[in-house]
């Protein structure tokens, strides 16, 4: 029996069925559809510096935190 590629996001659990374990940050990044230059990661308590996506490993059961950055202004 395959078992899925799964992570936990902002506190859910997110099954990722076509990726590999472990697979990297940015392809995690792409899975999930999220734009990489508005948001900022937290990988099991530790911030990520966007410089590091590439070669940070992501495993079955890792827990990510994802902050969209906003644009906006006074009008």
């Amino acid at each position: 029996m395959e078992r899925i590629f799964t992570v936990h996001v902002n506190g859910q659990q997110r099954p990722l069925a076509a990726l590999s374990d472990p697979s990297t940050l940015v392809i995690v990044i792409a899975a999930l559809e999220l734009k990489a230059d508005r948001i900022a990661v937290e990988l099991n308590g530790e911030i990520v510096r966007r410089g590091a996506w590439p070669q940070t490993e992501i495993r079955n059961g890792d827990r990510l935190e994802i902050v969209h950055f906003v644009g906006g202004g006074l009008a």
